[in-house]
């Protein structure tokens, strides 16, 4: 972390089809290597499937899928005296939206589907409906939170 100053937050254009700076945020997630066409490829081919299979627009159920990902609260370490506590602490709200995106990412290329489109359009579907890998990994996040939340009088 820079001592001298903050770093200034780039501005994110919106992505070409949709005109969403989320979907951007997402496909800029989703890219490995710098390759943003494959990444542009992969996320629309995937929402391509899901309007396909549930005759829904795709931006909807993208937004309802990170929705039901999203963490409102997460644990963080504090020593205290020699002792480490998972101290439970609200989520920021642009940490929420990238940890979301990370963890549906995650969740996507863990699956066993061949294409990384079918994954991520699975994946999607999945969220969108309260289920799935990803909205499993904040639920766990949660239940933590809850198992401890007798340390949050340590919040700092």
């Amino acid at each position: 972390m820079s001592r001298r100053r903050k770093a200034e937050k780039r501005p994110i254009n919106p992505d070409p089809k949709f005109h969403d700076k989320t979907v951007s945020k997402f496909m800029n997630y989703v890219m490995l290597d710098g390759k943003k066409s494959a990444a542009e490829k992969i996320v629309y081919g995937a929402f391509d499937r899901v309007e396909q299979k549930l005759r829904r627009p795709p931006i909807e159920l993208f937004r309802e899928a990170l929705e039901n990902i999203t963490p409102s609260v997460e644990v963080r370490s504090r020593r205290v005296g020699g002792a480490t506590y998972q101290v439970p602490v609200e989520v920021r709200p642009d940490r929420k939206m990238a940890l979301a995106m990370r963890w549906l990412i995650t969740a996507a290329r863990n699956r066993n589907e061949t294409t990384m489109v079918d994954r991520l359009s699975g994946e999607l579907m999945d969220a969108a409906q309260n289920r799935g890998v990803a909205v499993k990994k904040r639920e766990d996040t949660h239940k933590m939170a809850d198992a401890n939340r007798a340390f949050s009088h340590y919040r700092w």
